[in-house]
């Protein structure tokens, strides 16, 4: 498998939040969790990422369990700390102290080194009448499409 065809999104991040500024961080993976990762098996669904201790943490995100993985296999839902420099650090603090502002992650990779990279944004909640927007907007874009295609 190609490490470059492995891109698993958040489709709910861009819907559910408005992104500020995006940040790409390497994470701390077990041999079994980077198994899984190739093989596309994980899922970015309602997680989300804390600083704590001056150090970045995704929680919640579900890295199913590699096949043959028997006792070495990893925890699926357990915390991963993501590797970040002071400066990232720093700056995601400063923008997270405002109210409202959160860390999401929106992707995650394999890069050309086979390395597994997060994509993670500070983002701010949507209202629901945003959401509306959004939604709106997309249907006039698939609107045009359609009427450019004729």
């Amino acid at each position: 498998m190609n490490h470059s065809s492995v891109h698993i999104k958040n489709k709910r991040a861009t819907f559910d939040y408005e992104l500020v500024e995006t940040f790409t961080a390497g994470m701390v993976l077990t041999g079994t969790e980077i198994k899984s990762i190739r093989l596309g098996k994980a899922s970015l669904a309602d997680s989300y990422c804390l600083l704590e201790k001056g150090e970045c943490w995704v929680r919640n995100m579900h890295i199913a369990e590699y096949f043959y993985g028997t006792y070495n296999n990893h925890s699926t839902r357990r915390d991963r700390k993501l590797l970040l420099n002071r400066k990232e650090l720093q700056k995601l603090l400063r923008l997270t102290r405002e109210s409202g502002f959160t860390i999401i992650p929106v992707r995650l990779f394999i890069n050309d080194k086979g390395l597994a990279k997060l994509v993670i944004a500070v983002a701010k909640g949507k209202k629901q009448y945003d959401k509306r927007q959004s939604l709106k907007e997309k249907e006039d874009k698939r609107a045009m499409d359609r009427m450019f295609k004729q």
